[in-house]
């Protein structure tokens, strides 16, 4: 059996949030883009996922490195508090009124 793997990363870009899905099948990567317009929470976000995932145009596939590593949870957990503190969460508006 193939092995397939896919990630969501969910950006400000501009004045729309982003979001840009990754799928890795068969040592290939191919990528969708898609615009959310508004702050999406997340629990829109896994339902845009479970509706909309299969309706979803990738791009072509290219051949890609495909990395088996095992990652330590608490570690991620670091990584992902380090990266939203230094974007920070929130509008324009919300990330001004903090300063």
């Amino acid at each position: 059996m193939d092995k397939v793997s896919g990630k969501l990363t969910v950006f400000f870009e501009e004045s729309f949030w982003v979001g840009v899905f990754e799928r890795i099948s068969d040592g290939k990567l191919s990528v969708c883009k898609v615009t959310f317009g508004a702050e999406p929470k997340d629990y829109e976000v896994y339902d845009f996922v479970l509706k909309n995932y299969y309706r979803l145009l990738f791009c072509p596939a290219v051949a890609s490195d495909v990395k088996e590593t095992g990652r330590n949870p608490k570690r991620v957990q670091r990584e992902v508090r380090k990266q939203v503190q230094s974007t920070g969460i929130g509008t324009k508006s919300q990330q001004a009124l903090k300063l």
